[in-house]
């Protein structure tokens, strides 16, 4: 097993896609050791993918694509700069609203960095904002989009897990807002520092315009949340939704989106899915060799031998998402690491909901910290902005999100709160 680990870390760094790399280390283990290595493994990566929940993952990514193609993301950002764009820091606060306002139509940090990041960039550059702050900011703040519902990361964390996915959408609301809160907080003192120019407070009219012209796009998290709490639809149901009704924006609203524009968008949501997918068959063959060499056993025999203190454990089981995850790819951490030390967590008391949404949250991080930083390289390449100033950017408001993340590992009541009052979870 130690040597199969190896192998692929050594492929991983040799530069071979990650779905691809654990393929390979499972075929060669499963060849090695069973006497029908090939076509049992065949079997795992079909049985891994036949799951009806993970179809919500290619519509939210559609719903992502549509929303920035059909000109939505355009009058989200137009309502946020409305709203706080008088504040000290006013791009700045602009930046993270709208990050807010899209998540709860994506779910996705990627989507929302691509997507808004362009134009929140462009802004900023125009009002003579540094380029280190602009796209740092855009980084950081695009991480919001998998804590809020409806959340991608989260809903393949439940699938792993076996946890609830509504209870983890709401779960991840809070946590959502205290990162956008925290965030303004710090854009406002550095804003204040360097002087960055304040706009004009929006009159009245000018804000119910701007409201009239996003008020069908943000009625979108509405659909989607209220759908699955009422019990209308599941998350799957909700999600295909979701991406007919961007549909009909983009087309029937605004009638800004073509059938070349469309069948474009369905290449790059087909294209995102297959990498998710090829990684889930992946996993999948990987973890029934680490499940058969007993891994998960000897790691929560390790981490209990040090500690069964459950803050303790949060602590530890955090510094070890947060190395890996600076050059390990977030999704592939969530879906090969984090099933195993769910046990671990459950073992000594800690809420699987809670703990979910605490590993997302620090994966989240890790997207954000180089060298695998893939939110910097999506921002360095829409933003055109170099990649050291971008990292330089980036590490002071690093400091905000680790403070959420403390408090989130202190304090589980800060994401069973509503899962508890909405749901009943755990009572």
């Amino acid at each position: 097993m130690f040597t199969s680990i190896v192998g692929w870390l050594g492929l991983l760094f040799a530069g071979m896609p990650v779905g691809f790399s654990l393929i390979f280390v499972g075929l060669a283990f499963l060849v090695l050791t069973e006497s029908t290595g090939i076509n049992f493994a065949a079997q795992q990566m079909i049985g891994g993918l036949d799951n009806f929940t993970l179809l919500a993952v290619p519509f939210f990514v559609l719903t992502g694509h549509l929303m920035n193609s059909a000109g939505i993301t355009e009058r989200i950002f137009n309502f946020a700069k409305a709203m706080v764009g008088h504040i000290t820091g006013s791009l700045g606060h602009v930046n993270i609203l709208a990050s807010l306002l899209f998540s709860g139509m994506s779910g996705s940090a990627l989507a929302d960095a691509g997507g808004l990041g362009q134009l929140e960039i462009k802004s900023m550059r125009d009002a003579k904002y540094d380029d280190d702050f602009a796209g740092g900011l855009t980084a950081a703040s695009c991480i919001i989009g998998p804590l809020v519902p409806p959340s991608i990361p989260l809903v393949i964390y439940g699938v792993v897990s076996n946890t609830s996915i509504g209870a983890l959408f709401l779960a991840g609301a809070i946590p959502g807002l205290l990162c956008c809160i925290a965030l303004c907080i710090m854009t406002y003192f550095i804003a204040k520092k360097r002087g960055y120019m304040t706009l004009p407070r929006a009159s009245r009219k000018e804000r119910l315009i701007a409201f009239r012209d996003a008020f069908l796009s943000l009625l979108t998290p509405f659909i989607i949340i209220g759908g699955i709490f009422s019990g209308k639809f599941t998350p799957t149901e909700a999600a295909i939704i979701s991406s007919l009704y961007a549909l009909f924006l983009g087309t029937v609203v605004y009638k800004s989106l073509t059938m070349d524009k469309f069948i474009k968008l369905v290449q790059e949501t087909v294209t995102t899915t297959s990498v998710v997918a090829l990684m889930v068959m992946g996993v999948t063959v990987f973890g029934w060799i680490v499940a058969r060499e007993q891994l998960p056993q000897q790691l929560a025999e390790l981490f209990l031998s040090i500690s069964d203190n459950p803050l303790i454990l949060l602590l530890l089981i955090n510094l070890l998402l947060l190395f890996l995850g600076t050059f390990i790819e977030s999704l592939a951490l969530l879906l090969l690491l984090v099933p195993f030390l769910v046990p671990v967590a459950t073992s000594v008391g800690i809420d699987p909901v809670h703990f979910g949404v605490m590993a997302i949250l620090n994966l989240m991080i890790g997207i954000l910290t180089p060298p695998m930083g893939m939110a910097l390289y999506v921002v360095s390449k829409v933003g055109n902005i170099p990649f050291h100033v971008l990292t330089r950017g980036v590490l002071p408001l690093l400091v905000p999100l680790f403070i959420v993340l403390g408090l989130i590992i202190v304090f589980p009541q800060i994401t069973l709160f509503l899962p508890q009052l909405v749901l009943g979870y755990g009572l």
